[in-house]
């Protein structure tokens, strides 16, 4: 599974070139702005204004194609790729290939914009976002064999909200959480991930809803010392 010709084709080319039309729609704009006294920052926009010709005319759609290229490259970046068979699926996004093997799946659902696969003791085996087709990733998986969960995570009534010293959780789970908790505010992305995966190691799982996180313990991890319910 993967973005269709078209779709790269469209993202290519439609970005680059609505990236032009803005950059000689803000040309116009600007000679414009630069005739009204009231408008702010008159002293820059003079001095954009002040471009001559022809620089001017080539220069900003240029620089809007340009942008529309990055942003082209983004999307690439961010699109998520998929093989599916019936022993092994195999995912790549952002230059990451994860192959997980179906007899170590025992749930496959959305969470949110991520698709989540969980191994048999409920831990998360696989968090992938990224720009992807859900509806045709839980047609692949389900005519494979795989466990699909329209409704979402199967787990999802044991997730309590993470408060800053309660005291169900150990004192290294505490600091992970309000590491994550900080990297989610400054939307660190990469750091929450790592902390997520910290998290793991200590047997929590660990999800978030507009930046507040909850967690959940796994049964019987090692080193818990106790048997979950």
């Amino acid at each position: 599974m993967a973005p269709s010709t078209r779709e790269r084709v469209l993202v290519w080319t439609g970005f680059p070139l609505l990236g032009a039309g803005v950059g000689w729609l803000l040309k116009m704009a600007v000679g414009w702005l630069a005739t009204l006294s009231w408008v702010p920052w008159q002293g820059p926009v003079r001095l954009v204004a002040s471009i001559p010709e022809p620089y001017a005319a080539i220069g900003f759609p240029v620089l809007g194609a340009v942008l529309g290229v990055l942003i082209a490259c983004y999307a690439e970046f961010d699109y998520v790729t998929a093989t599916v068979t019936p022993g092994l699926l195999t995912v790549t996004h952002a230059g990451r290939t994860r192959t997980v093997p179906r007899a170590a799946v025992d749930a496959v659902f959305l969470d949110g914009k991520k698709l989540v696969l969980l191994g048999h003791r409920s831990e998360e085996v696989a968090r992938i976002g990224g720009d992807f087709d859900p509806e045709a990733f839980a047609a692949a998986l389900q005519a494979h064999g795989y466990p699909w969960h329209a409704d979402g995570d199967p787990h999802a009534d044991a997730y309590r909200r993470w408060v800053d010293g309660l005291p169900d959780l150990p004192a290294a789970a505490h600091v992970l959480l309000k590491a994550r908790a900080h990297a989610l505010k400054k939307d660190r992305t990469a750091d929450a991930e790592q902390l997520r995966e910290e998290l793991a190691e200590l047997g929590i799982v660990v999800r978030e809803e507009k930046k507040q996180q909850y967690w959940r313990r796994l049964p019987e991890h090692p080193g818990d010392g106790r048997r979950q319910p």
